[in-house]
């Protein structure tokens, strides 16, 4: 059976389930992250992030990258 537990969002500190024991449903699977953010993400924070932190980091490094380094 999947372990699945609940922990606190690196980012925010809000609970979710984290599923490490089945990967392929934990909610962080569902967001497709390139290697460059996931590098910025990993930078920044050790430990796993809910959902919403999850897309809202990848939309300020989308935002940063469009910001900074557009042709």
């Amino acid at each position: 059976m999947p372990v699945h537990e609940q922990k606190h969002c690196a980012r925010c500190n809000g609970v979710f389930e984290c599923k490490v024991g089945d990967i392929t449903h934990c909610h962080c699977n569902e967001i497709l992250l390139t290697p460059e953010e996931r590098s910025f993400i990993e930078g920044k924070y050790q430990d796993c992030l809910c959902h919403q932190c999850l897309k809202d980091l990848k939309n300020k490094y989308q935002f940063f990258r469009e910001k900074y380094f557009s042709s």
